[in-house]
This record gives C-alpha cells, structure tokens and sequence, in this order.
C-alpha cells in the first residue's frame, strides 16, 4: 500500500469494515479531483477483487461493455465474454465470480464514479439495489464501496434512499479537502519543501485539493506555481472552473449563480438574498441547489449567534472557485509575473484577507486547540447587526460561545508582516464588541483574539483591547 496522507478518521472507518464480521456497504462522497478514488485503492489494494468505474454521460451499451471488458481483464481471459443484457444480468456475473473468491477470506468490490452507471432508463440502481438485498449483504466477507463525485445525488439516492438502499448504507465517509497540516506533509512526501507561509498562499488560491496540489512543482515559489497553474494556457486551473461544475451538477448554470454570489459577498447570504439573486419566488429548488453545493464542499452554512434556521447565512467556502471568479474568470492577464503582479494591487489585498478568513473558518479545531479551550463545550458562529441609517452596525465573522461563560470574538487578518492595530481599527474593534453586547443582551465576558499571519505589534492600541492572539504556525497542527 502507498502512502497515503492524513485522512485518519477515513482509513478508521475502513479499516473497522475490514475486521466486521458482517457485510458492509461503504458509500464515499466528495466533490471531484478530492481522493476519494486514491484512498478505496490504496487502503484496499490488498483485498480489492473488483474495480469498476462509470464514464460520465455514457449510453446504456457502453457502460455494460465496459463492464464486460474489466471483468475479462480481471479474470485474465484472452476471450471476452457476450456484453450483459442488461445490469441484472451483469450483476448476476458479479455474483459469480465473487461468490468463490470470499470464501475464506475478505474481498472488496469497488463501484467508482456510481451516480454515472445509473445513465436514464438504464435500470442501474434498481439491479444494484437486488444484488445487495438479495446476495451481498449476506456475505460476511464481503466489502462493497460505491463512490461519486455528484454528492447530492449519492445523498439523495443512497443515504437517504427510501427504495431498495433505506437504511442499507453500513458505513459513509464525506471526504473533505486536506487541512493545512495534512496539506504540508502531501507537499513534503512529494519533496515539496515549502514553508508555511509559502503553504498558506497556495492553500488560500486553491484549497486542499491533492489533485491540484499534485501539479505544485519542486523547486518553485508559491507565486511561481500559482503564475504556472492559474495563468498559463497549459495550467490545469485555467479552465477547471466550468468543468468542475458541469461534471457534478445537471444544472449547473444555477449551481454557479449563486457561486458567484456568494463570491461578490465575503459576509455571506440568507438564503431569502440567494433567492433574489436567482429571481425566484419559491425556494423548494433553490433548497436543493444550496444541499447540493453545501455537501459536495463548495459552500458552507453558519447558524448566527442566538439566531433559528431561517436566519442562516451561506458562505462561499471553496478557495478555488473564489480565485478563478476573481482572478482568471474575464480576465486578459496571463504568462510568467502574472501573479507577482497582481500582488502588488488592492485587488490582491482585498482577496488575501477574505480567503484568509475562508481559511481560518476551515481550522476552527485547532483555533480552539490554540486558545487552550478544545476541552471546554463551546459552539462556533456567526453574527451580524445592520442598524438603520446614521446608526454603527457591526459584523462578525467568527466568535466562539464557550460554556464557561465566556466568548471569543475572532478577527482574522492576513498580512505579510506582523499586523499592526491602528487607532482607527482599535476604535473599530471596541465598536464592534460594544454593539454585539448591547443587542445580544450578553451577560458573559467578551475576549477579543487576533488570527493573524505573523502575529500583532505590541503597540498601545493592542494592549487592553486583545486578550488571546493565534498565529499561522498554530493552524498547521
């Protein structure tokens, strides 16, 4: 078995399954170019029997041939068989050859890429949902893993399933992208040797993607391989964008409306503001359009402070989509220095703080972990006040309500130096803590902390007003 990185909690739960002394179904979901693929293979590589993959936009006869030819590969046979009629009888085929071979030991069957096989009218799930009723599941060493980039359709037609697969899913594993530490030892084991800070900026152009981060090329800057992916005709973050969507969404241009609305708004939307974005008068799609892209990973949502579902604010949470919309998206700059440049205007400033924000709100662990209150119960959030005219409003991206009585208020500022508070931003941040007790009512003690790159200059400004400072390093743990 390879190395594979991080991803701790996800080879658990495999590897239970592999010591079960009853059948289990796995479903792993997650959006595409994830690993979801790299980690059944190498954690299985050693019991896998069957491994079988659908192509995306297929016919009915092409994916049965493509059935019969991996199953001639696997038995080894110069002679190919006829092509299955149809999924019941490719599965009854399946049935056979895997009966003998689980006899006395374990064996996996893997379905990759699954929501493809179920092409329309092909009678798919319905052949799979009797093969696992009516054999699999009572087949004691067998492991079955289905797999699918297209998360909302496995949510909606195999964890939640309320035909053949109610309650049948044994095991699931949402696969996120890499956090920051598992990020720093992919890049290491590929002999990647950046610092942190070099790590940060690529984190916050393109996320824990390890199929983005595969093409991160030894012996180069940050900014050097943000210019190579991100602004050269060759980069494979040129045209992911449209791709990436049309391949998991049938409706994608919806998908990608509210995307770049929630882009244009680093505070995030209710969902009554998408609604509007998207000119509609009811929400019983836009309902499943937000599922969809919140559990293939792209947005997330935050309960405000004190607040019901209804206030629920939406955040773009892909890093990304957030660069190709403000960065690549309509845009002539391209070739060598490309990067380098644009670093050098407002247009970079203002992008680095918000994706540095999107960032931190991905590491809320380890803040906790940093502030010494992981052990304490506490419950992130968000929280906003939008006065009326001539009155101060304020907006927080993050605070944690601790059980102990306590809140933390987080800001959270990206710089290339240690961040220095101003008088003006001192007054700010009085203001904002000012605000949000007065109008929550709050009887417990507020603690301001600053999440900053390198830290915060001790100047008179800082001293009496931030309590608990966390820095980059103590995100990569």
């Amino acid at each position: 078995m390879k190395t594979i990185i991080g991803r701790i909690a996800e080879q658990s739960i495999l590897a239970n399954a592999l010591v079960s002394d009853e059948a289990e179904l796995i479903a792993v979901f997650g959006r595409r170019r994830v690993g979801k693929t790299y980690l059944i293979r190498e954690y299985y590589n050693n019991q896998m029997i069957f491994d079988f993959s659908g192509v995306h936009n297929e016919s009915l006869q092409k994916q049965l041939t493509n059935f019969r030819n991996t199953m001639a590969y696997t038995l080894n046979l110069t002679i190919r068989a006829e092509v299955p009629s149809s999924w019941t009888d490719a599965f009854f085929q399946l049935r056979n050859f895997t009966e003998p071979l689980i006899a006395k030991k374990k064996g996996v069957i893997f379905l990759d890429e699954f929501p493809w096989l179920n092409s329309p009218r092909s009678g798919f799930l319905q052949a799979f949902e009797f093969f696992w009723n009516s054999w699999a599941s009572r087949q004691k060493n067998l492991i079955v893993v289905i797999c699918g980039s297209a998360a909302s359709w496995m949510i909606q037609n195999v964890i939640r399933s309320k035909t053949g697969l109610h309650n049948r899913i044994t095991r699931k594993i949402r696969l996120l992208p890499f956090t920051l530490t598992e990020t720093k030892a992919y890049l290491r084991h590929r002999n990647v040797n950046l610092d942190e800070y070099q790590i940060m900026q690529l984190y916050m152009a393109m996320g824990g993607i390890p199929q983005y981060l595969k093409s991160v090329e030894v012996g180069k800057s940050a900014t050097q391989n943000i210019d190579q992916m991100c602004f050269t005709k060759e980069g494979i973050l040129q045209t992911e964008f449209t791709d990436l969507y049309r391949s998991l969404f049938d409706e994608a241009d919806k998908h990608i409306t509210i995307v770049k609305a929630l882009a244009a708004k680093p505070g995030g939307l209710t969902r009554k503001e998408i609604l509007e974005v998207l000119g509609a008068s009811t929400g019983g799609r836009v309902t499943s359009l937000l599922e969809e892209l919140t559990e293939s990973g792209f947005i997330t949502y935050y309960l405000p402070f004190k607040k019901n579902v209804r206030d629920t604010i939406y955040k773009l949470s892909d890093e990304y989509s957030r660069f190709y919309l403000k960065f690549i998206d309509g845009s002539r700059a391209s070739g060598a220095g490309t990067w380098l440049r644009i670093s050098e205007t407002p247009a970079w400033r203002s992008w680095s703080g918000t994706a540095f924000e999107s960032v931190c709100l991905k590491h809320i662990n380890e803040i906790k972990i940093a502030l010494g209150i992981s052990g304490i119960q506490s419950e992130p959030s968000t929280w906003r006040y939008v006065p009326g005219k001539g009155k101060a409003g304020a907006q927080i991206d993050l605070l944690i309500d601790r059980a102990d009585f306590c809140i933390n208020i987080c800001e959270m500022k990206f710089s290339t130096t240690e961040f220095s508070i101003d008088k003006k931003y001192a007054e700010e941040l009085k203001n904002k803590a000012d605000v949000f007790k007065q109008k929550t009512n709050t009887q417990k003690t507020i603690m301001t902390v600053m999440i900053t790159t390198f830290g915060t200059q001790n100047n008179s400004n800082k001293i009496g007003l931030i309590q608990n400072e966390v820095v980059m390093s103590q995100l990569f743990v």
